[in-house]
């Protein structure tokens, strides 16, 4: 399977302002990559590109002030198969785990794991340990929480989800990360690009996408509360332990959101020559 990956994001500068950006493929889907994956500034501005402490592809610039705008089209290959899941992946032992991984085990920004402990343990802790209590937790919030675009709010954590009970895409994952610290199975934040491919299309805007990944076994698996189901055509840009550490912009000053699209479509592949879709 072939699918059209792309963005164009535009903002107001009021003066010249340092930016971050983690627009790119995640290093480990680079291989699958049929075109550059090439973030453009314009106007054209000079950029360092570098991978953070996560693991994850950036790009820092200087954008000066007046019309600012981020774009790129690229072409992926996916397998076409859903998220993979192994019901009999067991959980590890804390004191077994690979030092790498502890951090995500930690409290973080949205991740109270401080302050759900004693809920998690009364919610999860009875239940088979391993896959099947993951999944427990999923259902849980998946369940529980209220999904709704005007409930978005850049503040909330993982607590107040709890409490309000609504929340977007990001509200789901940062509960659902902070009950696994709680219960000990390390969990991390991932965005990238989730297109409606196998499933309904949805009439609203395309948009950048959260789920959450869980160390089980020895490797990282993906769970999405959100949508609480294996999907098809998922491709990861970043990941860590909150939402914090992957915005997928980040100006160290002000800047006005005048524009956001996205795009992630199944093409053919009798259609894979590279097409300008902004």
């Amino acid at each position: 399977m072939l699918i059209r990956l792309g963005y164009d994001i535009q903002f107001e500068v009021p003066v010249d302002v340092p930016f971050v950006a983690l627009l790119n493929v995640h290093p480990s889907r680079v291989q699958d990559l049929h075109e550059p994956d090439e973030l453009t500034v314009e106007p054209a501005s000079s950029m360092h590109r570098y991978v953070d402490l996560f693991g994850n592809r950036c790009t820092r610039f200087l954008a000066r002030k007046g019309p600012l705008r981020l774009y790129n089209s690229t072409l992926i290959e996916d397998s076409g198969e859903p998220d993979a899941v192994n019901p009999a992946a067991r959980e590890i032992p804390v004191e077994y785990l690979p030092e790498k991984v502890l951090t995500y085990l930690l409290a973080s920004r949205y991740c109270e794991v401080d302050l759900l402990t004693d809920t998690a343990a009364r919610l999860f802790g009875g239940l088979p340990r391993g896959w099947r209590r993951v999944q427990a937790v999923c259902d849980w919030v998946h369940n529980h929480i209220t999904f709704g675009y005007e409930h978005a709010r850049a503040t909330r954590t993982a607590l107040e989800v709890y409490n309000e009970g609504v929340g977007v895409c990001r509200d789901f994952q940062h509960l659902a990360i902070t009950m696994c610290r709680c219960l000990n199975i390390p969990a991390r934040y991932a965005t990238g690009y989730l297109g409606d491919i196998g499933v309904p299309q949805v009439p609203l805007p395309m948009d950048f996408s959260a789920w959450f990944e869980v160390y089980l076994e020895d490797r990282w698996w993906t769970f999405d509360a959100r949508h609480n189901t294996p999907r098809i055509g998922r491709v990861l840009m970043a990941t860590g332990r909150d939402a914090a550490d992957v915005a997928i912009t980040t100006s160290f000053g002000s800047a006005y959101l005048r524009k956001f699209e996205v795009v992630t479509d199944e093409v053919h592949a009798q259609m894979q020559m590279p097409v300008s879709q902004f």
